[in-house]
């Protein structure tokens, strides 16, 4: 009997805790957010495993920098167009860091003038990673474009030359690991540069329109 009653005693103990614990989580989720600015974090959802990888250490290096990485539908999904979606999140982002990995391999076989510009197979990214990084840039918040070696090489804003400088950052995945690229100097200053104009974009954007001020 006295068996019986420390177990059912036990138990009631092991559910309150439980009753707890769900309590805190809203307030703790909350707190994990806390101070972090949100960012528009563009990439696609078809992933292979090392891209996967890649991805989720960005996502690790964002959030350790106080930021909250936001992307559609994962995040972010509005009963509303793509388009009109993209758009507010990136009115509603303090920057946007674009990922285009590399997603379809592509032969060119004919143009509609001249000869094709090149015979040899081609990596092509997400159409999105055209759409969104423009409508950010457009926008005017902070942009770091981070791209899969040979991925897009002669298409669009991942062309060189095409976006701002210093905005631009090439992982070479054939020879280079995650771990390597994140250590990388390269990564580092830009990734620091970033962040930095994020803050920085955060603090003008949150500014009162009227100041109080008493001049003699």
């Amino acid at each position: 009997m006295d068996q019986n009653q420390d177990s059912n005693h036990d138990r009631v103990i092991e559910k309150e805790q439980e009753c707890k614990n769900h309590s805190l989580k809203p307030h703790q989720d909350c707190l994990d957010r806390a101070f972090r600015l949100p960012v528009f974090l563009s990439t696609t959802n078809n992933l292979n495993a090392k891209q996967r990888q890649f991805l989720n250490r960005l996502i690790f290096e964002m959030e350790n920098a106080l930021l909250f990485p936001r992307t559609g539908p994962i995040t972010e999904n509005y009963p509303e167009t793509i388009l009109t979606n993209v758009r507010r999140l990136v009115s509603s982002s303090y920057g946007m860091l674009a990922v285009n990995f590399r997603r379809f391999l592509i032969e060119t076989i004919d143009t509609n003038v001249g000869p094709p510009p090149s015979t040899e197979p081609f990596w092509q990214g997400s159409s999105f990673a055209q759409i969104e990084p423009a409508m950010a840039f457009q926008r005017g918040i902070p942009l770091l474009l981070v791209r899969e070696d040979d991925t897009d090489l002669t298409n669009g804003l991942w062309l060189g030359g095409i976006p701002p400088l210093n905005t631009l950052i090439v992982w070479d995945s054939d020879n280079q690991s995650v771990d390597e690229f994140f250590n990388s100097v390269s990564w580092r200053s830009a990734f620091a540069f970033w962040v930095a104009e994020v803050r920085t974009a955060y603090y003008i954007q949150t500014e009162p329109e009227f100041k109080y001020g008493c001049d003699r």
